[in-house]
């Protein structure tokens, strides 16, 4: 009884890691984090892109459909939506319209009229990497990256 007493002390002084294998363990969970802190950055940035892309998509839907339901007439006056204070704004095309805009957080929009029924729909998003995206209603198409919008000409959504 006694020796097994005595093994059992022994062994609760062995118990524990020592110095090395904590620092080790660390310095893995230190490169694990290094390696997963940018990756999650530029996903959240490709996020706030698509956010802003799928805003201009829903305002082409809510353009569109004041179109049918008013005469065959775009919205004749031009709309800027800004949500980088953090609200959810949403505004009418007209006054008295049922078609609004929506906008997500940290995102601007902007719809500018043009002529013979022609209109352009431009977005950027502050949490993304600042691209501008663009839809012109002369060239339909899907809503893509615009070279030519910057912050200067935003307010005409291009050149």
């Amino acid at each position: 009884m006694q020796d097994i007493i005595s093994r059992m002390r022994a062994k609760k002084q062995d118990e524990g890691f020592t110095l090395i294998e904590l620092l080790v363990v660390v310095v893995i969970i230190g490169v694990l984090v290094a390696i997963a802190v940018p990756v999650y950055l530029n996903y959240r940035q490709g996020a706030a892109d698509k956010s802003a892309q799928s805003d201009v998509r829903g305002a082409i839907s809510a353009v569109e459909q004041y179109y049918t339901e008013n005469g065959n007439a775009y919205p004749d006056t031009a709309v800027t939506l800004d949500n980088t204070s953090g609200q959810t704004p949403s505004v009418e095309l007209k006054a008295g319209s049922s078609q609004k805009f929506t906008v997500s957080d940290k995102t601007k929009l902007r719809y500018v009229p043009g002529a013979n029924g022609a209109y352009k729909l431009c977005a950027t998003n502050d949490g993304g990497s600042k691209k501008f995206y663009l839809y012109d209603s002369t060239k339909g198409g899907s809503v893509a990256e615009s070279k030519t919008v910057t912050s200067t000409n935003f307010d005409t959504c291009g050149p």
